[in-house]
């Protein structure tokens, strides 16, 4: 999605609010730009070692409100959602599929692979900026290609 100040919507937000969400002792997560119905959703995702509370997702949309407003990223009008990644997080940037190398996931396809279907779990063993590789319950690595999922997210029943 891009804009008249050029680049991704995603982009400008994410540049524009990482340092202020790194300022308040949180990790930037995920920035994600939607339109839901008529509505379009400006998502900011924040976590930290020690976990996230409503007071963490107040401060820092309370601190982002105001250079939001200012900068004016974002062509058309919007709601801002601060919030955790949940333990269920999904996986999206390469930061991320690093730091849960050896952590159990659950891959969703958008197509289904032969003998395994569409949805299937196993441990992260690991990923580049192309492909991820899973070993599955069985033992066998599985390799597939990241454009192939709808996502990859932690599987906190097995954390």
């Amino acid at each position: 999605m891009g804009n008249k100040k050029g680049g991704s919507t995603v982009e400008l937000v994410w540049n524009l609010v990482n340092p202020i969400v790194e300022g308040l002792g949180l990790t930037l997560w995920d920035v994600r730009f939607v339109k839901e119905g008529a509505m379009w959703y400006l998502r900011i995702f924040i976590d930290n070692d020690k976990g996230v509370g409503i007071e963490d997702c107040e401060a820092v949309s309370r601190a982002i409100d105001e250079p939001l407003d200012e900068q004016d990223p974002i062509d058309q009008n919007y709601c801002l959602e601060v919030s955790s990644p949940g333990i269920e997080r999904e996986l999206v940037r390469p930061e991320h599929f690093e730091k849960f190398i050896g952590a159990d996931v659950i891959v969703k396809m958008i197509r289904p692979l032969d003998k395994i279907g569409k949805e299937f779990g196993g441990v992260l063993k690991s990923a580049d900026k192309a492909d991820i590789t899973v070993t599955l319950p069985n033992g066998d690595d599985l390799t597939f290609s990241k454009k192939d999922t709808v996502w990859v997210k932690l599987d906190d029943f097995n954390m």
